[in-house]
């Protein structure tokens, strides 16, 4: 049975998740019940989700999609819209759609009143294998990805694979990335299975995808405020969060989905993993081979590439002044908190360009 119970971040998936929604919402008897879409979600995933849930009484709220969007102003007319409105605390906000809306939407019902109620339905695979799963809520400060936000777990997520058929190849390629990435923190099993992902077909791969959701709440659970073990989730994310920054800053560069950068910070990761903690050369280079089956090479500079290494002082991870990574010394086999210099960086990005 595809569920996670818990009395908070509970997860359910595909037909049975429904049944649980609507008790859900029978027991909270809310006030006002809120559905946060973007414009995308509005048109394509709205009128499924009204029909599965057979809500009838609700006010939608959207927000323009894209990841532009995912900041504080976005949260400032979402707070007004809540207050205009009517809600109250007793009111609850549904978010229906990727990474963006669930980040942003937690993050605004979390503060809103000082914390409202709050749902995730993931239409996206980043949203249902990522996003929406672990009480990590959000938004961006200009560029920098994540700087503020809040750690509070949705009341529930509710992960229908049938809402995957709505999304364009790139949106499910980048999801993809987090499924590769939960291979090579996790088990090699999993690594080999995940490699068997259907592309062309992701709603048909539901019990892959659950299996990624087993993995992440695994880790949120045993350290939810990232301590220790969550840091793992992140791997791959420091250099590629750079790159995804510096990208959505760039005129000239084109802007990369979440997923696309951090594939090739995976590559990087890796890469690095072999010179300081002697990771073995040839799965590296399996690992590169499989996600540049999936992924564009992107070309970097040496002005490119300093100015994501200046980013990474924004880095989450970092303590008293230090840029910490993520690393592994085989696959399922992690070390936390590794400090790299920047000669190995180069040496990383002169890798993937020659790959």
């Amino acid at each position: 049975m595809m569920e996670i119970k818990k009395e908070r971040g509970a997860v359910y998936c595909n037909e049975e998740a429904w049944k649980h929604l609507k008790s859900k919402l029978v027991s909270l008897h809310p006030s006002k019940l809120f559905i946060l879409v973007n414009t995308h979600t509005a048109r394509f995933c709205l009128p499924v989700f009204l029909e599965l849930s057979e809500i009838t009484s609700y006010e939608v709220l959207t927000i323009e999609a894209g990841e532009k969007y995912k900041n504080i102003t976005s949260c400032v007319d979402l707070w007004h819209l809540l207050s205009e409105k009517g809600a109250d605390r007793k009111s609850v906000l549904i978010n229906l759609g990727g990474g963006v809306v669930t980040d942003l939407g937690g993050f605004v019902a979390s503060t809103f009143k000082r914390g409202i109620e709050f749902i995730n339905i993931p239409t996206s695979l980043l949203a249902m294998v990522d996003a929406s799963v672990g009480g990590k809520n959000g938004v961006d400060l200009g560029t920098l990805k994540n700087q503020i936000g809040v750690i509070k777990e949705p009341l529930q997520v509710i992960v229908d694979t049938n809402f995957l058929k709505t999304l364009p190849k790139n949106e499910v390629v980048s999801g993809y990335a987090e499924m590769l990435k939960h291979g090579l923190i996790h088990s090699e099993d999993y690594w080999n299975d995940v490699q068997k992902f259907d592309i062309k077909n992701p709603a048909s791969e539901e019990n892959l995808i659950w299996k990624s959701i087993l993995i992440k709440n695994e880790v949120v659970t045993e350290d939810p405020f990232e301590q220790n073990r969550r840091k793992t989730l992140n791997y791959g994310h420091t250099l590629g969060h750079a790159i995804e920054s510096y990208c959505l800053a760039s005129e000239t560069k084109k802007t990369l989905l979440h997923g696309e950068a951090i594939a090739i910070g995976i590559i990087l990761a890796t890469f690095l993993s072999t010179e300081l903690l002697n990771f073995p050369k040839q799965k590296c280079q399996h690992i590169a081979n499989v996600i540049l089956s999936h992924y564009p090479k992107v070309e970097f500079t040496e002005t490119t590439i300093n100015d994501c290494i200046e980013l990474l002082k924004y880095d989450k991870k970092n303590q008293h002044g230090k840029v910490l990574f993520v690393l592994l010394n085989d696959i399922g086999k992690h070390e936390i908190n590794c400090e790299v210099p920047n000669d190995l960086i180069y040496k990383a990005f002169s890798y993937y360009k020659n790959l």
